[in-house]
């Protein structure tokens, strides 16, 4: 049952982004000239996204925190990374920020190419040359009054266990003097782990958004340290204390 459950959303994916990103391409013509942020093609991607959450019984989210987002705020937004449904649920929160990716994501049909109209963040994983160019995107996006959202993790975790933190998104908050919001998800990687495509069945999925961190608080602290602080907090919300950070 599951394996042709699975077999029927990803079918419904794929033709669903086939017959929307035509519509992110005319809205995204229609509102680039006075829309220079791109909030309103980022809110018709969360909508997209959205939809495979909405639609699926298999997958109830709930979101807890919301009112921690202050209106207007510009904030670098650090989540725990389990799934690829992470991206899914995190734009259910319908908040404007630019993502910072992977680059092979930008090469998906469809997907891709609408985050390329969004102008998110291209990261090339292992390559210098793109993490200089990555951190100063986002400090320019953030100057543009964009959130921006990172997964410091970097990569996946394949036990569901949370990783020890880099220091990029960290270096750009203290970089910019921006508020941190840290981001716990819990249920991804029981729905649809690292490597897998085949569904689980019904798993609860839960994102909470914790109270942000003022630069104040931590601009005498080193990016090492600061990771480490702001691991500790998410690691708290998903239960996760004694556990030691998995490389």
């Amino acid at each position: 049952m599951q394996p042709l459950y699975s077999i029927l959303f990803w079918l419904f994916f794929a033709a669903s982004s086939i017959a929307l990103f035509p519509l992110a391409v005319i809205l995204w013509a229609l509102t680039a000239p006075f829309d220079r942020r791109r909030r309103i093609l980022h809110q018709f991607t969360c909508f997209w996204a959205s939809l495979y959450t909405w639609l699926n019984p298999a997958w109830p989210v709930v979101i807890q925190g919301r009112e921690h987002i202050r209106p207007g705020e510009t904030y670098v937004m650090v989540a725990n990374h389990l799934s690829l449904l992470d991206i899914l649920v995190l734009f259910r929160l319908f908040t404007h920020f630019k993502w910072v990716s992977k680059s092979e994501n930008f090469r998906v049909p469809c997907i891709g190419w609408n985050m390329r109209l969004n102008r998110y963040i291209e990261l090339r994983r292992g390559d210098r040359a793109s993490v200089v160019q990555m951190m100063k995107a986002c400090r320019s996006a953030l100057a543009e009054g964009n959130s921006i959202m990172i997964f410091p993790e970097g990569t996946r975790s394949p036990t569901g266990r949370l990783r020890s933190f880099r220091t990029g998104a960290f270096d750009v908050a203290k970089d910019t003097q921006r508020p941190i919001l840290p981001i716990a998800l819990q249920g991804t990687h029981d729905a649809l782990p690292k490597r897998g495509v085949v569904l689980r069945g019904r798993h609860p999925i839960r994102v909470t958004v914790l109270e942000e961190i003022p630069y104040e608080s931590f601009a005498r602290q080193s990016s090492e340290e600061l990771a480490e602080r702001v691991r500790a907090r998410i690691a708290a919300q998903i239960e996760e204390k004694e556990a030691p950070p998995q490389f």
